[in-house]
């Protein structure tokens, strides 16, 4: 019987921390105190500075409001929507690393998602500081694979009439109307399936998307962080925990003007005049009526260590239910190699015929005393003979030709190409492949993805990607040297899958291939193929091939100080 998910108790609606320390749980906070604006700490005082070094110092919030600029004061500097908290990396204080973009295994051995992320909304008022609770949230979970989602990514381009509003400040960016939702409830829902996903880049200065999107994936936990996070019942639906960040309008007003002042060149009376004539008003109607809908409403934002921990430990306890292992990271490199191997190989692996000249270069590539000029020049043909066969397997479509010869036309039925051509390669190892690709197929585009193995964990870890537009359109060759226990060709499996392209137009070829990861991937994705030049039956039990051919990618870039075979493989 299917658990029933689990969610924050409602009557816990706020947190805060009294005078002696000890925490007290009511449902408003009358303890307001107006802020002067000298008493406000400084986001930068240096005019090199970038917005993202000025709030990394500061806990103010990125979203943007439009009013007028001084005269004389430098141009805008943030012109683009997104912050620190979208970066691939962020480094916390105690110097930790945390990756936002790329993940850990999402999938069983079977290649299907094992759960949804844990969703969490972060909702407040414009710089009262969500993108510093939503950092702090990821920071003490010591969760290092986690996806940070802006709202003000999904402001609606402006037609020429908004446009001139908007350079005159008499454009309301903080009402619903501004934002596109559909969009939003779209990106944020496939992220919660795991799947990658094509976020918009706002540009402020021209108040239309740049042309360069930004590439996203799902994680473990999923942060979301808006002033409007909570408007949209389709969105708020999709949330785990929702948070509202309650901090003082006077402080917020405060900051706005610093920001607005230091950073992006604006006068005190443009920003006054937008304040009470948008942001306030558009506060009190739409964004204070979401303390309603909070699971936690946080006091003093990022200030209130209390809180943070409360939501931590919320956070942390629903990811345990949901099968979550910081410790382990839920499976070990054996986890994903079956270790029932049926009698046959796959149906859908081809090896190739092992003749006297195939056999001759499979020789000289896993001789370990092949120099490294012949380890080259014996792996490049075999590399050509190995694409060559998986144009074997490409679509061709008929065609009548003319062909010259003699003093009179002849026509007859020929074969093309009937398919765009994309290679994959893993990389290192994978690019050796490239030149091969490109010297058959002469329209072939080449894509990017790199998979590193975690040293503790043994899993395959996703951490940079690139694919051609419209990748759909595409057959798509995955080229990796070898594939000893296919974790890695199967997560770039999981990958294309979750930009949608259909499992039978991947190829996955490789020179060596062994046995138990032919097996995982033709039994987690039986559509695709697989192709390659030889297989090895046996492997240590540090998975490595036997025989193999030694570190491919250190023999064929010469990075190996050690020739040895007992080197890990590329897998």
């Amino acid at each position: 019987m299917a658990k029933r998910r689990s969610r924050v108790p409602q009557r816990t609606r706020m947190v805060a921390e009294k005078k002696d320390g000890s925490v007290a749980v009511s449902k408003g906070d009358s303890n307001r105190k107006s802020v002067k604006i000298e008493d406000c700490p400084t986001y930068s005082h240096s005019s090199g500075s970038s917005v993202n070094e000025m709030v990394n110092q500061n806990g103010g919030d990125s979203e943007d409001s439009v009013s007028p600029r001084a005269a004389g004061c430098r141009t805008r500097r943030r012109t683009m929507s997104g912050g620190r908290a979208e970066h691939h990396l962020l480094t916390t204080k105690t110097g930790k690393k945390i990756y936002t973009k790329g993940r850990p295994p999402w999938y069983d051995k079977k290649g299907k998602s094992l759960k949804h992320p844990f969703v969490i909304g972060v909702c407040g008022g414009s710089a009262s500081g969500k993108t510093t609770v939503a950092e702090k949230i990821v920071e003490r979970l010591g969760i290092p694979w986690v996806t940070i989602l802006s709202m003000d990514s999904f402001y609606k381009v402006l037609t020429p009439e908004e446009i001139k509003e908007a350079h005159e400040s008499r454009y309301n960016f903080d009402e619903p109307k501004a934002f596109d939702f559909d969009l939003l409830y779209e990106i944020l829902k496939r992220l919660r399936e795991g799947k990658s996903v094509d976020v918009p880049v706002y540009d402020f200065n021209t108040h239309s998307r740049d042309p360069n999107s930004k590439m996203m994936y799902g994680a473990d936990v999923l942060i979301f962080e808006g002033i409007l996070a909570f408007h949209d019942e389709r969105i708020k639906n999709l949330m785990d925990m929702k948070v509202f960040v309650d901090t003082d309008g006077d402080l917020r007003l405060a900051r706005r003007i610093v920001r607005d002042v230091t950073d992006r060149g604006r006068d005190i009376d443009g920003i006054m005049e937008q304040y009470f004539t948008f942001v306030k008003p558009a506060f009190d109607k739409y964004i204070a009526p979401c303390m309603d809908s909070a699971d936690l409403i946080v006091p003093r934002g990022g200030e209130n260590d209390v809180a943070i921990d409360m939501i931590v430990q919320n956070v942390m306890a629903q990811l345990v239910e949901r099968g979550y292992d910081r410790n382990q990271n839920n499976r070990d490199r054996h986890d994903l190699v079956r270790d029932d191997l049926p009698d046959c190989l796959p149906e859908n692996l081809f090896i190739l015929k092992e003749t006297p000249q195939v056999k001759g270069l499979v020789t000289f590539v896993r001789d370990r005393d092949t120099s490294r000029d012949n380890h080259i020049f014996y792996s490049d043909r075999l590399m050509r003979i190995l694409i060559e066969e998986c144009m074997n397997h490409m679509p061709y479509k008929d065609v009548e030709i003319e062909m010259a010869g003699g003093r009179k036309s002849f026509r007859t039925i020929g074969k093309r190409k009937d398919a765009m051509i994309c290679g994959l390669p893993i990389m290192r190892a994978g690019e050796c492949m490239e030149t091969a690709l490109r010297s058959i197929v002469k329209d072939c585009v080449i894509g990017k993805i790199l998979i590193q193995t975690n040293e503790t964990t043994f899993d395959p870890e996703l951490h940079y990607i690139r694919l051609p537009p419209h990748i759909t359109r595409y057959k798509v060759i995955i080229m990796d040297a070898t594939v000893t226990t296919g974790s890695a060709a199967m997560m770039a499996i999981r990958v294309l899958l979750d930009h949608d392209v259909k499992e039978e137009d991947i190829f996955v070829a490789s020179l060596l291939m062994g046995q138990q990861g032919a097996h995982a991937l033709a039994y987690a994705f039986p559509k695709v193929k697989l192709i390659t030049t030889a297989m090895d039956h046996q492997m240590t039990e540090n998975c490595y091939l036997i025989p193999g051919m030694g570190n491919f990618g250190d023999r064929y870039y010469g990075t190996g100080i050690d020739q040895d075979f007992d080197e890990p493989f590329e897998s």
